[in-house]
């Protein structure tokens, strides 16, 4: 079983790679963008005797220990088979 876990800025939150990345894609031509915001994607292979509920339990709890740092950041949790 895997688990996919996004980490991003929270709304309001100064995301200074963003704007470099939003920048840089204008500087290339790219005039439609107006924004961008750069996050993180983590994967993590879980026990497959593990039911879904159990499995999503364990990896927020993951997150709220050492994946994303909640003042900041929110996370978003997806269970795949």
């Amino acid at each position: 079983m895997k688990a996919i876990v996004t980490v991003g800025l929270k709304p309001g939150v100064l995301d200074v790679q963003g704007k470099a990345v939003a920048s840089a894609l204008k500087e290339l031509g790219f005039g439609g963008v107006h924004d961008a915001r750069v996050g993180k994607r983590i994967e993590i292979e879980l026990d497959a005797s593990l039911d879904a509920a159990t499995a999503e339990a364990q990896v927020k709890e993951m997150c709220e220990k050492l994946l994303a740092n909640t003042v900041i950041e929110s996370y978003r949790v997806e269970i795949a088979r």
